[in-house]
């Protein structure tokens, strides 16, 4: 059965999906009617389906290679209607994203350990917001979470995690402005053990300085993680703000290179129609999203499901 017959044949797990991107879909929505008004499948169709998707920022190299998968199938199983491209466009959006792999999206965690989570990206992207976020859903599963203001440099950075490890109900370990970064996690992780905490959420500087500051930076807060936890760092989570689109692909690339990402936190999704940066991250970098944001509220960073996304995208044009 195909990713589409699947999908539409029932309702997905999360419905926030489908006001959340409501944005993505008004890029998206005349799509329908582009198939509907096209009398043959050829290389006018092509083109502007092509231009759609890179208005919905899914990344010029990614929409090459979709397209090109769509010229393909066509060829391969003789297709003439061009409304029966609706069904191949959703299944290769599944094959784009899933690369043949069964991906989980849960973050690595174990009740026989104290799970470590060092966040990563810019100012400027709702990192601490997302901190907040993740350590509130943990402490409303019993768990016992401690947040760690490392990042000691913007002003205002440390009291803007204090408000939200109160609203969390997380506990908050910071020392004062400008003191050493590695520091401030190695005394974190000191008292995490002694006082035996389920989850440490680690905030980091956001400046993106030369590549070799950013990657000596990261590197000595992973030693000093690692020093202190064995396997930990369990997940590096780089945080972009989908509104940037193609500058968030940017920050990407240079934190991939930088460190070892090993998911991503797509904040504002909800305020963008620039959705399809979902497909040109997993394409191009092959990391996976691991949570969106669909919202301000303080349960509307979602773990991320593809099935909901595509569905939130295509629900109401076929």
């Amino acid at each position: 059965m195909s990713f589409f017959k699947k999908l539409f044949g029932r309702k997905p797990k999360n419905d926030k999906y489908e006001m959340g991107l409501h944005k993505t879909k008004e890029r998206l929505g005349n799509l329908k009617q582009v198939l509907a008004n096209s009398k043959k499948i050829d290389d006018t169709l092509f083109d502007e389906l092509e231009d759609i998707f890179i208005q919905a920022d899914m990344g010029v190299d990614t929409v090459l290679y979709f397209i090109n998968e769509l010229r393909k199938e066509v060829d391969n199983e003789k297709i003439e209607d061009p409304n029966l491209l609706a069904e191949i466009i959703v299944d290769k959006m599944f094959e784009i994203y899933l690369k043949g792999e069964i991906l989980d999206t849960e973050l690595d965690y174990s009740d026989s350990r104290i799970n470590v989570y060092l966040f990563v990206g810019v100012n400027g992207v709702g990192k601490t917001t997302t901190i907040g976020k993740i350590a509130k859903s943990y402490v409303d599963q019993g768990k016992k979470v401690m947040v760690v203001a490392g990042d000691t440099f913007r002003a205002g950075a440390i009291n803007q995690l204090d408000v939200w490890a109160n609203r969390s109900g997380a506990t908050l370990f910071k020392k004062e402005e400008g003191s050493d970064p590695s520091s401030v996690i190695h005394d974190a992780l000191v008292l995490a053990k002694k006082d035996k905490y389920d989850v440490v959420l680690v905030d980091t500087a956001g400046r993106l300085q030369t590549k070799v500051n950013l990657m000596n930076e990261l590197a000595k807060m992973k030693r000093v993680i690692e020093k202190n936890i064995p396997g930990a760092p369990h997940e590096t989570l780089l945080v972009i703000d989908a509104t940037t689109g193609q500058n968030g692909m940017r920050q990407a690339e240079v934190f991939k290179e930088a460190t070892s990402v090993s998911g991503i936190i797509l904040t504002k999704l909800d305020g963008t129609a620039k959705g399809g940066i979902v497909l040109a991250i997993r394409h191009n970098y092959g990391i996976p999203i691991k949570y969106v944001g669909l919202g301000e509220k303080i349960d509307d960073l979602v773990m991320f499901d593809i099935e909901s996304y595509i569905y939130g995208l295509f629900k109401e044009f076929f």
